[in-house]
């Protein structure tokens, strides 16, 4: 599993994960795309545009391997502003290959672009 060095582990102040340490023995967990309904929390809301917003930060409009970026908080943009980069697509490796959708990316998330940032 490559493990993202210099990728913010957590949102600062909360226990929002993004990163994870070590790999699942059983293998790594499947990413799948979660409905956000509108009445989430809005510390929730901030955690994904942090996340996002990281994952610009680090990666840009390259695609990037899953490793050990955390797969629920992945699972919340997967399939929307997080898209596969290959077909066929594994979404349970840990070298899978995603990007950001940029455009969809932009229309949900404006702020993490602008300067929002995860700091």
């Amino acid at each position: 599993m490559l493990k993202h060095r210099g990728f913010p582990s957590r949102l600062p102040g909360t226990d929002f994960q993004f990163t994870i340490r070590r790999a699942n023995k059983a293998g790594a967990t499947r990413l799948t795309a979660r409905e956000r309904y509108a009445d989430r929390r809005p510390a929730d809301r901030r955690a994904d545009a942090a996340f996002l917003a990281a994952l610009w930060d680090y990666f840009g409009e390259a695609p990037f391997e899953r490793g050990n970026l955390d797969a629920g908080r992945l699972s919340w943009l997967f399939g929307r502003e997080v898209v596969p980069a290959e077909d066929p697509f594994d979404p349970e490796s840990y070298e899978a290959l995603l990007r950001i959708d940029l455009p969809r990316a932009r229309a949900a998330f404006p702020d993490a672009f602008d300067g929002g940032g995860w700091e």
